[in-house]
């Protein structure tokens, strides 16, 4: 398959990067992205020109910056195809996000004998909230198990719901194996026994287009970073009624209408839901980021990954002693492997040296490797501004190491 990555590229400064005598070859995107120039320029303006705090002040800065912050959460609504930028509440990442829903409609809607549904497939981010919401509550978290190759056991999903099942939370694309898993089913067969659904969607966003109407979840979160945007920002989507019937997470200014010391009332969501001066930068980076993905033709950058991820998985196949982990059908740009006779960790130092960034571990993800028997993988994710030729060098660095530690 032909693309013309050069351009993309170079939109992207820290891909010039030298890493000793060897160009980078940056292949961890699932841990973060890179961060097109126009990010940065975003950043870099708002603190240049726009620098205020928000929501309270009348002076010309704090109503600029207003207006850049409230202009980020339509730009978000849009990009989710939300009903109203009123479904959008910014946290700082998909972690946050995910223990607001388990704080806030735990507390509301979750008591003793309630069943919580995850999966095996599940980042800690998306297992621990949940476990500590079960221990102080008394509900129960119930599993769905994967087949070898890293799917969901859907009949086993079937099984695990009832009337007694109140949240499905699940992962929309698994970060260590790329499976992308059947959530628009998920949803409705949760929704068939009354209850809610959230979906973490931190590896889903940077690759595909998602629809909160299509998808018809009640409740969706990612992280800005893995979105082509800065750290330290993310969202939390939740259709309006559901969020207008939650407590707050936390308290503090701006999340408030008014407060005694006998009573505080709170705003309308989300700004209940915001306590605090906000990372006003960061959400206005992210929504350039997101201007910057909406802006290329998302279809062609899609087939371009789909291409790197078929090219890699044929090129490490062909390799002897490695072992893929994850091979759904349908999958993100992601390969989990291990190699004979090499820890993980050694792999992604060796593969440092020659300037290769992957990411080596349990990747968040520790009950998942105990399935498929291993501690930690090696892992390679792709992004649009991945090439061919860089899959070729991790190729020949991996059979180096082969020698190596044989």
């Amino acid at each position: 398959m032909s693309f013309d990555t050069t351009s993309l590229r170079n939109d992207f400064p820290i891909l010039s990067t030298m890493v000793g005598k060897k160009p980078l070859v940056y292949l961890d995107n699932a841990a973060t992205t890179q961060k097109p120039q126009v990010v940065i320029d975003a950043i870099e303006d708002y603190y240049k020109a726009g620098n205020a705090n928000i929501h309270r002040g009348v002076h010309y800065l704090a109503e600029k910056a207003t207006e850049a912050y409230e202009d980020s959460r339509k730009v978000v609504a849009n990009f989710l195809n939300a009903r109203s930028e009123s479904e959008i509440i910014f946290v700082r990442g998909t972690t946050e996000g995910i223990n607001l829903i388990a704080h806030s409609f735990g507390k509301r809607y979750i008591s003793e004998g309630d069943e919580i549904i995850i999966s095996t497939l599940e980042h800690h981010a998306n297992i621990v909230p949940w476990q500590m919401l079960c221990e102080s509550t008394g509900a129960k978290l119930k599993i769905i198990p994967v087949s070898d190759n890293g799917e969901l056991e859907l009949d086993a999903f079937d099984s695990l719901l009832s009337e007694k099942t109140k949240l499905v939370s699940v992962v929309h694309a698994s970060n260590s194996f790329g499976t992308i898993n059947p959530v628009k089913l998920i949803v409705d067969k949760a929704h068939a026994v009354g209850a809610k659904v959230l979906l973490d969607g931190a590896q889903a966003v940077g690759h595909f287009p998602v629809d909160m109407q299509a998808l018809d979840c009640d409740f969706y979160v990612f992280s800005g970073h893995k979105l082509f945007g800065p750290t330290g920002i993310g969202v939390v989507y939740g259709k309006y009624d559901l969020l207008d019937s939650l407590p707050p997470y936390q308290g503090g200014g701006d999340m408030i209408n008014k407060v005694t010391f006998d009573k505080t009332t709170f705003k309308e969501p989300p700004g209940r839901f915001e306590a605090g001066t906000p990372h006003i930068s960061g959400a206005i980076g992210m929504a350039a980021g997101i201007r910057y993905l909406e802006a290329l033709d998302r279809n062609a950058l899609l087939a371009h990954e789909h291409d790197l991820l078929e090219y890699g998985t044929e090129k490490l196949s062909e390799i002897d002693g490695i072992r893929l982990l994850g091979t759904a059908d349908e999958k993100v740009s992601v390969i989990s492997f291990t190699m004979e006779g090499s820890h993980p960790h050694d792999i992604a130092t060796v593969l440092d040296a020659d300037g290769i960034a992957i990411r080596a571990g349990h990747h968040c993800t520790q009950p998942l490797l105990q399935r498929f028997g291993v501690s930690a993988t090696a892992r390679a994710s792709f992004a649009f501004y991945n090439t061919r030729e860089e899959i070729d060098h991790l190729a020949e660095s991996l059979k180096k190491i082969q020698v190596l530690f044989a």
